[in-house]
């Protein structure tokens, strides 16, 4: 397993990440056999969101909580994130002081810990009051609840206009980004054609975060598009690209989950990975791609093979 520290922390990380938002899914001891089969793997980085559950808010966290009987001593092998910002009751996003340190201390309470080691915001709220969130920001680092903060799904004038009144830096934002949803590469790619692929989309997101040391993390790693299903064993919509990935996947002697890994940790920015997986083989072989790195030619024969130009 590949580690990299993230900018501007002390915290060193696996490339890969497992993500908790399916996890009610499965019985808490199946929960925990997926947990600990992550950590074996050493994977030590684990994602969160206030509002992930099928049933109620907060299900995902209190159950990883049950599944891992949290204490100390398993606590501190772990990176733990949550997310907040989201009011699922009633469907619209929330960055006030009140929700954000509400759902953070609900989240402790919940995931059974002090502290959290990130606080993402989850989706950008346009009646944001950065003083405000800087005043949250503030009381949670102070109290010793939240040790760094980052967003999701945010641009770069979003993160800007945020670091304007905050004094902790942004040092990740949570992207969607997977083979067959690369918005964060197309454009520049494509640049001044008049293709489709050349509209900028993303406001050069990731461009944005290396050149601030933000540390992306990409979500939905084997989706193709928002939740329309998995690319990979799709033969029928993605045929040429299931079989370069096979292709490639047989000369590393990995599955291709691996690869689908592979193509995403390849790029210099050390992006992390979000594994959503239920199922221990599939996270298994996923991180068997974690140290893999494509050869130029390879990672191009992908990216073409899902649908893209290189002009």
């Amino acid at each position: 397993m590949k580690y990299n520290r993230i900018a501007n922390t002390d915290l060193q990380v696996s490339n890969l990440i497992m993500g908790n938002m399916r996890l009610t899914e499965l019985s808490v001891s199946a929960a925990e056999k997926l947990i600990r089969t992550a950590m074996e793997e050493n994977i030590n980085f684990f994602d969160h969101a206030d509002i992930y559950g099928s049933e109620f808010v907060g299900q995902c966290e209190e159950h990883f909580a049950k599944a891992v009987q949290m204490n100390a001593g398993i606590r501190e092998k772990m990176v733990l994130q949550t997310k907040c910002g989201i009011n699922s009751a009633k469907n619209y996003y929330d960055f006030s002081k009140e929700h954000i340190i509400d759902s953070v201390n609900n989240s402790l309470n919940r995931l059974k810990t002090d502290y959290l080691d990130i606080l993402l915001l989850h989706r950008p709220d346009p009646l944001m009051d950065p003083e405000e969130v800087a005043e949250a920001f503030d009381e949670l680092h102070a109290s010793g609840k939240v040790r760094y903060f980052g967003v999701s799904n945010h641009n770069p004038a979003q993160i800007q206009l945020l670091e304007k009144y905050i004094r902790h830096k942004v040092v990740v934002n949570q992207l969607q980004f997977s083979i067959a949803h690369t918005p964060l590469i197309d454009a520049g790619i494509a640049l001044n054609m008049g293709a489709d692929q050349a509209i900028n989309r993303d406001s050069s997101i990731l461009e944005y975060c290396r050149l601030h040391d933000i540390t992306v993390q990409a979500w939905s790693p084997f989706q193709t598009g928002f939740f329309k299903g998995p690319f990979l064993g799709d033969h029928e919509k993605f045929p040429k690209l299931n079989e370069v990935i096979e292709q490639i996947a047989r000369k590393y002697d990995v599955p291709n989950t691996a690869i689908a890994v592979a193509w995403i940790t390849t790029h210099p920015a050390d992006i992390q990975v979000v594994l959503g997986t239920t199922k221990m083989k599939r996270m298994k072989d996923a991180c068997k791609g974690s140290e893999i790195k494509l050869t130029r030619e390879e990672w191009y024969e992908i990216y073409k093979a899902a649908g893209n130009i290189v002009p």
